[in-house]
C-alpha cells in the first residue's frame, strides 16, 4: 500500500528532472542551433562536424574522423580517386618524379636482415665502398638486423635531404667485425625503362616499367642506343605497368606515329573533351613493331597501346590489359595531403573506352584478374566474350573492342600443361628464386669472373647438387610431383635459376636476357617478325 500510495511523488519528480535535463540540453544547443542554422552559409558535412566536436559525450580527435570520412567517400566514387595523408603523398610524389633523395641502394630484406642487392652506380654508397651481398646491421643507433624491420622503417632511416650524412654499420661476408660507413645523401634517379638491349642481329627489346617524368626521355635515349646497335625492329614490352603521366604516355605514342595522328581523347562531366594528337615526325613511325600487354598493363600502358591499335599501327600481342580508362588529377589541400581526384575519361581513336565495370568493392576491382583465371579466359581466347555494342573498327578495317581493357591483336594464353605442375608449384613456391639469392650470396665472387650474363648464361653449369638442393626444398614444403614432371621442371628451372642469379650479380637488366627462352609471349612476337613484318 506504501509503494502505491508513493508512485504519484516518484512520477512527478521523474517528469520534473526531465523538463529541467530539456532545459539544460536547450541551453547547451544554443551555440550549436546558431551555427547549424546559418542556411545556405552552413553545408551539411560541416554541420555534422561542428555537432561532433562540440556536442559528442566524449573527446574525440576530429581531424582522424574527418581524414576517415573523406577516404570513406572517395571510396565509393571510383576505384582510383584516392586521399593521401603527407606522408603518403610525399612517397607516393617520389615513385612518378623520377628521383628522391637517400644513399643509392637497392635492397631486400632476407631472413629479417636488410641485404643490399645492388648499389646505384656512382652513387653515395658505392662511393663509400659498400658493396652487393653486405647486410645493414644498424643505422645510426638503431638496430635493423633481427628486429622484424620492415621496407618502410628502413626507407624511413635511410633517405633524408640531400648533403644529409648517415651512419650505417654492415655486415659483410669473410669479415670478422662490422664494417663502419658514413654515407652523404644525394639525389637518386630511379629508371622507368627496365632494360634496352638487342635480342638478335636486328630486334631491339625495351621494357618498360612506368611512366614517370623521365619516361620519354629515357626512352629517346634506349632507342638511340639500339638504332646505333643496328635494330630495325622493335618489341616493347609493357607487361606489368600500371601506368603514371599521361604526358609521357602521349609523347611515346608520338614517336610512333605520323604526324596529325590522334593518340587519345579526354572528356568528364566538368572537363571538355580535349583532343591529343601526335604533333612531330617520331623516331620510329617506319620501324616494324609489336606491344606486350598483359593483365598488369593498365592506364598510360593502355593509352599507348590502344592508340598504335586504333591506327593499324604494330601489332598487339599477350593478354588482355587491366581497363583503367580514367584520367586522375592531383589536388594540393595544403599541410602536405592530396587528393587524386578522376577528372575524365579517356577514349583511344575509335572511341573506345576501356574502363571495367565497378561496383563499389575495389579489392574486388583490383583482383579481377582472379576471376579471368576461373572463366578460363587466362589459358583460351574464346573464353571472352564482348557485347557487340563495344565494337568498333579501325581506318584499316580491324575490329577492335571496348568495355574492358584492351584486347591484343594475337592472344597468348597461359599453358595448361600437367607436365609443368612440378615446376609451377616450386616457382610459386618462391623455392627456385630464394635458393638462387642464397646461391648467389654464396657464391658472389666466382660468379662475378663470368664478367657479364651472357658470359654466365653460356658457361655456367647447373649442376646435380643445385638441382637435388631445390628438390630436398621442395621435399620440406611437401611439393611432390612425377618422375615426368620432374624432367620437365628440371629444364625449365636451370634456365629460371640462371636469370635470378644474373640478376642478383649483374643487375636487374640482366635478368631478361637469360630469362627470354621461357617467356611465351617474347617468343610469340619474335616468331610473329619471322612470318610477317609489318609496320
Amino acid at each position: 500500500m506504501r509503494q502505491k500510495h508513493l508512485t504519484p511523488i516518484w512520477l512527478a519528480l521523474a517528469v520534473a528532472f526531465g523538463v529541467l535535463l530539456g532545459i539544460v540540453i536547450a541551453r547547451t544547443n544554443d551555440a550549436s542551433k546558431s551555427f547549424i542554422n546559418k542556411g545556405g552559409n552552413v553545408n551539411l558535412v560541416d554541420k555534422v562536424f561542428y555537432l561532433i566536436e562540440n556536442e559528442y559525450v566524449d573527446t574525440v580527435n576530429i581531424e582522424k574522423l574527418q581524414v576517415d570520412a573523406v577516404t570513406h567517400v572517395i571510396d565509393k566514387m571510383d576505384p582510383h580517386s584516392e586521399y593521401f595523408e603527407p606522408e603518403v603523398l610525399e612517397e607516393v610524389n617520389e615513385d612518378l618524379q623520377g628521383s628522391f633523395e637517400g644513399i643509392g641502394v637497392t635492397f631486400r630484406i632476407e631472413k629479417d636482415t636488410v641485404t643490399i642487392i645492388s648499389t646505384i652506380k656512382g652513387g653515395p654508397s658505392e662511393k663509400v665502398g659498400i658493396k652487393a651481398g653486405d647486410r645493414i646491421v644498424y643505422v645510426g643507433d638503431s638496430l635493423v638486423a633481427g628486429v622484424g624491420i620492415n621496407n618502410n622503417k628502413v626507407m624511413k632511416l635511410l633517405k633524408g635531404p640531400r648533403g644529409t650524412k648517415v651512419d650505417v654499420k654492415m655486415f659483410r661476408r669473410g669479415v670478422p667485425e662490422l664494417l663502419d660507413f658514413t654515407i652523404t645523401r644525394d639525389v637518386i634517379p630511379t629508371y622507368s625503362v627496365d632494360v634496352a638491349y638487342m635480342i638478335d642481329e636486328t630486334t631491339g627489346y625495351i621494357k618498360l616499367e612506368k611512366f614517370t617524368a623521365t619516361t620519354h626521355k629515357e626512352f629517346v635515349k634506349a632507342v638511340k642506343k639500339l638504332q646505333a646497335q643496328g635494330m630495325q625492329k622493335l618489341i616493347f614490352d609493357l607487361r606489368g605497368n600500371a601506368g603514371g603521366y599521361l604526358v609521357e604516355a602521349v609523347e611515346i605514342a608520338d614517336e610512333f606515329l605520323p604526324k596529325g595522328s590522334l593518340i587519345v581523347y579526354t572528356q568528364g562531366e566538368h572537363r571538355d573533351r580535349q583532343y591529343i594528337f601526335a604533333r612531330r615526325r617520331g623516331m620510329l613511325e617506319d620501324t616494324p613493331v609489336t606491344i606486350l600487354i598483359d593483365e598488369g598493363s593498365a592506364s598510360a600502358s593502355e593509352i599507348v597501346a590502344g592508340a598504335l591499335q586504333d591506327n593499324d599501327r604494330g601489332t598487339i600481342i599477350g593478354r588482355r590489359s587491366f581497363g583503367k580508362g580514367l584520367v586522375q588529377e592531383q589536388f594540393d589541400l595544403g599541410d602536405g595531403a592530396g587528393l587524386r581526384l578522376t577528372v575524365a575519361r579517356y577514349y583511344t581513336p575509335t572511341g573506345r573506352c576501356i574502363q571495367k565495370p565497378y561496383d563499389g568493392d575495389r579489392e574486388k576491382y583490383i583482383l579481377e584478374a582472379y576471376d579471368r583465371y576461373e572463366s578460363g579466359e587466362m589459358f583460351s581466347a574464346d573464353s571472352i566474350h564482348f557485347a557487340d555494342s563495344l565494337k568498333y573498327i579501325t581506318p584499316g578495317g580491324k575490329t577492335v573492342y571496348g568495355g574492358g581493357g584492351i584486347m591484343p591483336d594475337i592472344y597468348v594464353p597461359l599453358k595448361q600443361d600437367s607436365t609443368e605442375y612440378f615446376f609451377n608449384k616450386i616457382v610459386n613456391a618462391s623455392i627456385v628464386f630464394q635458393y638462387a639469392f642464397d646461391y648467389s650470396d654464396a657464391h658472389r665472387d666466382e660468379l662475378l669472373k663470368y664478367g657479364d650474363e651472357k658470359n654466365f648464361d653460356k658457361k655456367f653449369q647447373f649442376t646435380d647438387k643445385i638441382w637435388n638442393d631445390i628438390l630436398k626444398e621442395a621435399n620440406k614444403k611437401k611439393i611432390t610431383g612425377t618422375d615426368e614432371q620432374k624432367e620437365v621442371a628440371r629444364r625449365m628451372t636451370e634456365q629460371l635459376f640462371k636469370a635470378y642469379v644474373a640478376r642478383n650479380i649483374f643487375g636487374d637488366e640482366a635478368f631478361y636476357p637469360v630469362y627470354e627462352s621461357l617467356d611465351e609471349i617474347l617468343k610469340e612476337a619474335l616468331c610473329h617478325f619471322e612470318r610477317n613484318v609489318t609496320k
